[in-house]
């Protein structure tokens, strides 16, 4: 009896399964393709650095950038911002980086601004412009501050106008 009653759940499970669909896919949840991190295909999230990317959902994560630090979106994903943060030498620098979270993107802005909120800083980063970047143009800003000799995880918001446009992104280390 136990046998058949088996069969009968499995059964009803199974059939169960096959008329749920993916409506994203148009597949049923047993022809769902799961990824690496046993997520469904086409789940809310993107590993990717920069393609595929939901930049219209608030608080979506991007990982370490190229330099070890935080990455921001500006401009629902046209630029990112990678934020640095050296405590020994009490300073931050920034790096606009492109769609793709890798790339340098030069900017035609001579400075732009990290805001912190503990402890409560207003940091402007100057543009350095390496030499492959064009002329009146950075990728690369800094600054220093007292302020950030003290090591902890800081939060905030980086702003900053380019060809007129002003973006801010926030971050949290």
């Amino acid at each position: 009896m136990r046998k058949y009653l088996r069969l009968f759940v499995a059964l009803f499970v199974c059939v169960g399964c096959e008329g749920k669909q993916d409506a994203a896919k148009g597949r049923s949840e047993s022809q769902v393709a799961v990824d690496d991190h046993g997520q469904a295909d086409g789940h809310d999230h993107d590993h990717s650095h920069g393609e595929g990317v939901d930049h219209s959902q608030a608080g979506h994560s991007h990982g370490q950038g190229p330099h070890g630090g935080v990455v921001v979106d500006w401009g629902g994903g046209k630029y990112h911002v990678e934020i640095v943060f050296d405590h020994a030498a009490k300073s931050a620098t920034a790096y606009i980086l492109g769609a793709d979270e890798r790339t340098p993107v030069p900017i035609d802005a001579a400075t732009i601004e990290v805001t912190i909120k503990e402890p409560a800083v207003t940091l402007t980063l100057t543009a350095v412009s390496p030499s492959s970047d064009d002329a009146g143009t950075a990728s690369e800003f800094t600054g220093s501050n007292e302020s950030l000799s003290t090591v902890q995880d800081y939060a905030g918001a980086i702003t900053g106008v380019v060809s007129g446009t002003p973006y801010t992104g926030e971050f949290k280390e």
